[in-house]
């Protein structure tokens, strides 16, 4: 089954640069250990900061936009990964295992998997 995860932490957070390298070869090491075991399943990246963020929304066919996020949260979304686990508890295994865990959360959504046709 396929699950996405997804990594919010508190981006206003300023690391030093040795914690910044730190960060990047915990998350190497991560990706290197799913990658081995199967798990990583085509996709996991790193979003840009909030104030990058569009939000569109249509309303009476006319579409509107609007910058940033359109909730305010102590944590925003950073990045994800895309699992591919036999059930919930690994999924949860391996995103327990995900660097942005120690000081933020994951949330681990199943994939619809919809019917060929």
């Amino acid at each position: 089954m396929r699950y996405l995860a997804l990594i919010y932490g508190d981006e206003t957070v300023v690391l030093s640069d040795e914690e910044q390298q730190q960060v990047m070869v915990d998350y190497t090491t991560f990706g290197e250990e799913g990658g081995k075991a199967g798990v990583l399943g085509g996709g996991g990246e790193a979003l840009q900061p909030t104030s990058t963020a569009t939000t569109v929304r249509v309303r009476d066919g006319e579409t509107v936009t609007t910058d940033g996020p359109f909730a305010e949260t102590k944590e925003q979304l950073g990045g994800y990964y895309m699992f591919e686990c036999k059930d919930l508890d690994q999924a949860i295994e391996w995103a327990a295992k995900i660097p942005g865990a120690k000081t933020g959360s994951i949330e681990i959504r199943p994939i619809w998997e919809f019917p060929e046709q």
